[in-house]
């Protein structure tokens, strides 16, 4: 039977995509956040995972104000990397697991999930900088990635707990799958930013390790805040940790940290990876 075998949260700034793509990862202003990463991708490479679920939010590549869907799950075999405006990111395509992702899609529409099915979506920032994260720069990629895509970017978004019980239905759903499988969890976006308006450029780092620190024994109070108490403590692109909690939902209730990393400023961001396993009785 499938399994996962691990969790993780993580930022998906895109100057940190840039910043490994044009060889800036040496550069004092990087060099603090990409020291840190090989601990981390060894944590995942010692994993060996098979696929990846990866839990971001469009930015007005596959979607637009013309189709929202709140939860939507990429069924294809192959996901391109999207022109975001200056051309696609010169990283490896995205191999799907149509199997696992079509079983994946039945199992929570029956659980009474109402996932959008895409059978063909180009995948931009927010899952191609985790990517990078996680694996550096290989040739392609060494898993194959179910991409789940969440609305996070018009009102309204999904509550944290909603996202929380998806990736419940997600954990029901891979146990399910009568393939052997190792699957790894991320929910991407994050942490405190604000892109526009008075309060540009906001990071609240008090927040942000409380989020993180709640992740492990205390995510009641996570997976309860409101859409406000987002906006408020977090920016207007805060409200992109809600879908950390499909990531969290997706592991039992007690998890052990295995790695850590926060980082301000990443471009005008704040930057959060944690990575975490289910705790073994």
């Amino acid at each position: 039977m499938a399994k996962i075998v691990g969790g993780i949260g993580c930022s998906h700034v895109p100057a940190v995509g840039a910043a490994s793509d044009f060889g800036k990862t040496k550069d004092s202003y990087w060099t603090p956040l990409f020291d840190a990463l090989p601990k981390a991708r060894k944590w995942i490479n010692d994993l060996r995972p098979d696929v990846v679920i990866l839990v971001y939010n469009d930015h007005a590549s596959a979607f637009s104000l013309e189709l929202i869907p709140t939860f939507a799950i990429g069924t294809a075999d192959l996901f391109k990397p999207a022109d975001e405006g200056y051309g696609p990111r010169d990283v490896p395509d995205v191999k799907g697991h149509s199997a696992l992702a079509w079983h994946i899609a039945e199992s929570c529409i029956l659980d009474e999930f109402d996932l959008t099915i895409a059978n063909h979506m180009d995948v931009d920032h927010g899952c191609t900088v985790p990517l990078t994260v996680f694996f550096d720069q290989p040739e392609e990629w060494p898993v194959k990635v179910i991409p789940l895509c969440v609305n996070v970017i018009q009102f309204p978004p999904p509550t944290a707990n909603r996202c929380f019980n998806l990736g419940q239905a997600i954990q029901r759903a891979v146990e399910s799958f009568p393939e052997d499988l190792r699957v790894v969890v991320a929910g991407t976006g994050g942490m405190s930013h604000q892109l526009q308006g008075e309060r540009a450029g906001v990071v609240n780092t008090e927040f942000d390790l409380t989020y993180l620190d709640n992740l492990i024994d205390n995510n009641e109070v996570n997976r309860k805040m409101s859409h406000l108490e987002f906006i408020r403590e977090a920016g207007s692109e805060g409200i992109e940790m809600v879908m950390w909690q499909i990531m969290r939902g997706s592991l039992d209730d007690q998890v052990e940290e295995k790695f850590r990393k926060y980082h301000v400023a990443s471009s005008n961001t704040a930057f959060g990876i944690i990575c975490l396993e289910n705790k073994t009785v």
